[in-house]
């Protein structure tokens, strides 16, 4: 690009830590970089207009994972990692909602339901023997009981006579949460560069050479907080996972209030105003859902259509106002990748579909390890 004098000098000289995302992470980790070093030149790189993976495009989940979402978890993991990772992102939203206020994010703690369709019979039955040994195992996080039983109080269709309900899941605005989230960077002195794709990072040893689509600069030290696109940045423990979302458009006297997951958390809807946010269904064909591209299918979008005739909305009428879909960054393992990967570049990366939970922490930890 024809940089004048001004504009190379104010944007891309002398700078101290690039950060490369500007995602709930990305925007975490600068905050805390000011922190440590008020005098610091911090610059963020956006690869999109907005950020472009998860943080503006997820369903204001504020949850720690579902009853049969963590005995999926203790499938792989031990019960002190799943301890661990649920502590992580009760911390994490704790952490959030103390960086910027409840009323800023729109906070509301109406519960976290799980609902269990005609089919799932044995995943329900086993959800149910099982709800006495996860709040044993959770109760030094909440010091309480977190899931119990409840009845079909919002007259959904084709489920199990009974919801699991955890009393400590709660719901965000998504849009409020960034925007509140950019407004404490801009006036922290945090610059922000949109539209600028990151090719290339070398580390030099002395400083990291950054290449863009736009212009080649260099930093002290370049911290990578991409997620789902952390591929592309040769972070291989990580592969997206892309969430495709719907909206109804608003409902008269809609009465369902909460955050509801279905199928092992691969079905996800909420109410926000006055309407039904839905998502999910990458567990029909994982490997097509494997991938960076915003866009949907018509394999998933009909099963969203289909459970919000059948189980949702099954006696209302509804239009579908919009559609869109986000990137998540998954892996073999539910713990986040927060490490070193060269003497001068570092990431925070793999969420694993929890960044409105853990990218507070996860971008705090990032900052930490310089």
């Amino acid at each position: 690009m024809n940089f004048s004098y001004w504009e190379h000098k104010i944007w891309l000289s002398n700078v101290d830590y690039t950060i490369i995302g500007s995602g709930i992470v990305g925007l975490s980790c600068a905050l805390r970089l000011r922190q440590k070093f008020p005098t610091a030149k911090i610059l963020v790189l956006e690869r999109g207009m907005l950020p472009n993976g998860a943080s503006t495009k997820n369903a204001g989940f504020a949850c720690f994972g579902s009853l049969s979402e963590i005995l999926d978890d203790l499938n792989s993991h031990t019960e002190q990692e799943v301890l661990q990772l649920v502590r992580k992102r009760h911390q994490g939203l704790q952490l959030l909602r103390a960086n910027l206020g409840d009323q800023n994010i729109n906070y509301l703690q109406h519960g976290g339901y799980e609902l269990f369709t005609k089919e799932d019979e044995v995943l329900y039955e086993q959800c149910l023997s099982e709800i006495t040994r996860i709040n044993t195992l959770l109760h030094p996080i909440f010091k309480d009981d977190v899931f119990k039983t409840t009845k079909n109080t919002f007259n959904f269709k084709n489920i199990q006579s009974q919801y699991i309900v955890n009393q400590f899941e709660g719901q965000i605005d998504t849009g409020k949460m960034m925007e509140a989230l950019l407004k404490k960077v801009q006036i922290s002195g945090i610059k922000i560069l949109n539209n600028c794709t990151v090719e290339n990072i070398e580390d030099l040893n002395r400083v990291v050479k950054i290449k863009t689509e736009h212009f080649t600069f260099s930093t002290h030290k370049a911290l990578i907080a991409t997620n789902g696109f952390a591929s592309k940045l040769n972070i291989k423990q990580v592969k997206p996972a892309r969430a495709q979302v719907l909206i109804t458009k608003p409902i008269k006297d809609l009465h369902i209030k909460g955050t509801f997951h279905l199928d092992k958390g691969y079905y996800y809807f909420r109410n926000i105003d006055n309407r039904i946010l839905f998502g999910g269904g990458r567990n029909l064909d994982f490997k097509a859902e494997e991938t960076t591209e915003l866009a949907q299918t018509q394999l998933v979008q009909q099963k969203l259509s289909e459970i919000l005739n059948e189980v949702i909305l099954p006696d209302t009428n509804f239009e579908i106002e919009h559609r869109w879909s986000g990137i998540m960054g998954v892996g073999d393992q539910k713990k986040p990748v927060i490490t070193q990967v060269s003497n001068n570049v570092f990431c925070g990366v793999r969420l694993g579909g929890m960044g409105v939970a853990i990218g507070s922490i996860v971008g705090t930890e990032l900052a930490d390890l310089l």
